[in-house]
Parts: structure tokens; C-alpha cells; sequence
């Protein structure tokens, strides 16, 4: 369980990079590290279960018990946390990604890790094509048409009109 839990958090922390710019809080990686030292209090407490229970050791089989007992609460804890914080991190990480989608011109990095997003996560906007609308870019260009990331890949010949959504 270690071992996996390790490389969930060193993923999350490689993935990470692709997304950076819509999460300008650097505090965003703290699950990822938190997943990581749980790898390794897990691994250490296995040891400590194994070697008591390979010595047949009363003390060590209860301090055992003991330290199951508080993740156990400390997992309690953190689920309860993660529900009642729910709401915020979803209003953060939206508005965040609104001023993201504001700087986009096509040109620069943020641009670029929009494109990138909307294509690996087959989307178009925060919630949906319409977001493009308030947009900088949608008003400077005056096409009334949105990025090409946003064309499904099944679209041929896709041009991003608005005036053609089932391409969106």
C-alpha cells in the first residue's frame, strides 16, 4: 500500500506541471506531499506490525493498535474536512481558471496550457463553450468563434463557430 500511495503522489506531483498555471496556489501540491508521507509512515508502521507480530510482542502488537487507531481518526478527520471544504476549492480553482482563460490571446504559455487542457480533458471553457463569450480574445477577434482546442476530434472540419456547437 506504501509503494502505491507513493507513486499516486509522485504522479500527482509530475502531472503537476502540465497544470501549473491554473493552479497559482503553490499550496496545491500539499495533498500530493501529504500522500507521500503517508507512503512512508504507512511503511514504517508495517514494520513495526510485522516485527511485533514476528517477536510474538504484547507492547508492540498494542502500540500497533494504537497507531491504526489514530489514522484511522486522522482518515475520519480528513473526509469530513474535504466534504465541508468542498464548495471552496471548487470556487477557487474556477475562478482561477476564469482569469487563466481572460489572458488567453494564442499565443503565450497560459494560451498554450489552455489548448493543452481543453484537448486532454475533451472540454471547452470553464463549464462549457459559452465561457469563451466573455473573453478578451473572443471580443478582440471578432469571429465569433472559439479556440480550436475546443473542436471534439471527430469534427473534421471543425472552425470553432459558435453558429455550429455539436462540433464543440
Amino acid at each position: 500500500a506504501a509503494a502505491g500511495l507513493s507513486y499516486v503522489g509522485a504522479y500527482v506531483i509530475n502531472t503537476y506541471k502540465s497544470y501549473d498555471n491554473f493552479l497559482q496556489d503553490k499550496y496545491a501540491l500539499l495533498p500530493a506531499a501529504i500522500i507521500i508521507c503517508v507512503a512512508v509512515v504507512m511503511f514504517i508502521i508495517g514494520l513495526i506490525g510485522c516485527c511485533a507480530t514476528f517477536r510474538e510482542s504484547r507492547v508492540g502488537l498494542g502500540l500497533f493498535l494504537a497507531i491504526i487507531l489514530v489514522i484511522f481518526i486522522a482518515e475520519v478527520s480528513a473526509f469530513v474536512l474535504g466534504f465541508v471544504y468542498r464548495e471552496k476549492v471548487k470556487t477557487d480553482v474556477q475562478g482561477t481558471m476564469r482569469s487563466v482563460f481572460e489572458k488567453y490571446d494564442g499565443k503565450n504559455p497560459e494560451s498554450t496550457v489552455v489548448d493543452y487542457l481543453q484537448e486532454q480533458l475533451h472540454c471547452c471553457g470553464v463549464k462549457n463553450y459559452s465561457d469563451w463569450t466573455t473573453t478578451q480574445w473572443f471580443n478582440s477577434t471578432g469571429n465569433n468563434s472559439v479556440p480550436h482546442s475546443c473542436c471534439l476530434q471527430e469534427a473534421k472540419n471543425c472552425t470553432g463557430h459558435l453558429d455550429h456547437p455539436q462540433e464543440l
